[in-house]
C-alpha cells in the first residue's frame, strides 16, 4: 500500500488506476500553471484528457518491457513509472534531468522501468520500437514493446514499413493509437479518407481493435489481450485508442478560440473525462469518497512540490560540456 493514503498496490485496482490518472493529471496542470514562470526551458505537449491510455497499458505491463513515446510523452512517462524529479529537471535545462537537461520535455527517458525513447519527430520512435521488439525476440526475451503513435503518424511511410516489418517477422510490439482527432491543428477528416484507423492496422495482417480510449479499464481489456499474443508469439497487434486532448497542441493554454474545433466539441469530450468516470465508479463502490480524495490529492500536491523545488535547485549544464554527446 502507497504509505499513508492507502492505496493498493495492484497495477489494475481501480483505486490505484485513479491515483496514477490523477497524478499524471495534476503533475501537468502544475506545468501549466507553472509555464509562465520561464523555468521551463522547452515546449510542452499536455495529456491532459488522455490519462486512461498510458495507465491502463502500463497497468498490463512489466519493468522490462519498453516503451517508446512521441512528443506527448509526459503521461507515457509517468504512468510507465519514470522519474518525476529528473522530467522536471529535465524540462528546466538542468544536469539532474533525464537527458542532462540537453533534451527537454520531448527526449524524456527512463531505462531503469522501460521507457526507452521520446522523440518529437512524428513517427520517429515507431521503427525504434520495432527494433526493441526484434531485439527481444531474438534474446529469447518474454518481454514487449509498445509504440505509442498519434493518428498523424499513420500518414507517414515509415509507419508502413514498420509495421509490415513486425507483422512479417512476428514481432512482440503493441502499437497503441491515440486518436485525439488533430495533428495540431488539422482534422482527422481533413487530412484522412473516411475509413477506421483499424483498417491500418489490419491491412499489414495484424489484430486491430478500437477502444475507448477515455475508458482505462477498457484500455487495460485490450492491451491484456495483445501483450498475450505478444508474449505467446503470436506477432504484434494494433489499438486505436479514441481520445481528446483538452489544451493546446503545444503550450499550456486552451484554443478553442482559434476556430479549428468548437467548443461544443470541447465540451462533449469533457463530460467523459476519464477521471470523472472512474470517480464516480469508485463513488459509488464505497471505495472513494470526497475525504479520501482529498488526502490523495494532498499526498501529490506534495511529491510535485518537492519534485519542482529539486528541479529549481539542481545546476545548470557547464558551458565546458557542451559538445559532449554531440556526434558528427
Amino acid at each position: 500500500m502507497t504509505a499513508a493514503i492507502d492505496i493498493p498496490n495492484r497495477p489494475d485496482d481501480e483505486v490505484r488506476l485513479f491515483y496514477e490518472m490523477l497524478r499524471i493529471r495534476m503533475v501537468e496542470e502544475e506545468i501549466a500553471a507553472r509555464y509562465s514562470q520561464e523555468k521551463m526551458r522547452c515546449p510542452v505537449h499536455l495529456s491532459i484528457g488522455q490519462e486512461a491510455v498510458p495507465v491502463g497499458v502500463s497497468a498490463v505491463l512489466q519493468t522490462t518491457d519498453q516503451v517508446v513515446s512521441t512528443h506527448r510523452c509526459h503521461a507515457h512517462y509517468l504512468a510507465k513509472g519514470g522519474n518525476l524529479r529528473a522530467m522536471l529537471a529535465e524540462m528546466m535545462g538542468r544536469t539532474a534531468g533525464c537527458c542532462g537537461g540537453r533534451g527537454g520535455s520531448m527526449h524524456l527517458y527512463d531505462t531503469d522501468v522501460g521507457v526507452l525513447l521520446s522523440l518529437p519527430i512524428v513517427a520517429a520512435s515507431i521503427p525504434v520500437g520495432v527494433g526493441a521488439a526484434l531485439k527481444m525476440k531474438r534474446s529469447g526475451r518474454p518481454d514487449v514493446a509498445v509504440i505509442y503513435l498519434g493518428d498523424a503518424s499513420l500518414e507517414e511511410g515509415v509507419y508502413h514499413e514498420s509495421a509490415n516489418f513486425a507483422a512479417a517477422r512476428k514481432l512482440p510490439v503493441i502499437f497503441v493509437c491515440e486518436n485525439n482527432l488533430y495533428s495540431v491543428y488539422t482534422a482527422l477528416h481533413d487530412r484522412q479518407p473516411e475509413r477506421p484507423l483499424t483498417m491500418l492496422g489490419a491491412a499489414h495482417g495484424m489484430p486491430a481493435e478500437l477502444v475507448d480510449g477515455n475508458d482505462v479499464n477498457a484500455m487495460i481489456s485490450a492491451t491484456q489481450k495483445a501483450v498475450e499474443r505478444a508474449r505467446g508469439g503470436g506477432g504484434p497487434s494494433f489499438l486505436q485508442c479514441d481520445t481528446y486532448r483538452w489544451r493546446e497542441h503545444c503550450g499550456p493554454n486552451f484554443d478553442n478560440h482559434i476556430g479549428y474545433r468548437t467548443e461544443a466539441e470541447y465540451l462533449s469530450w469533457k463530460e467523459r473525462d476519464p477521471l470523472q468516470a472512474l470517480r464516480a465508479k469508485l463513488t459509488a463502490a464505497g471505495r472513494l469518497d470526497e475525504a479520501k480524495e482529498q488526502r490523495i490529492a494532498a499526498f501529490l500536491a506534495a511529491e510535485i512540490a518537492d519534485a519542482f523545488a529539486f528541479a529549481e535547485a539542481a545546476p545548470f549544464p557547464e558551458v565546458a560540456r557542451i559538445a559532449e554527446n554531440i556526434y558528427a
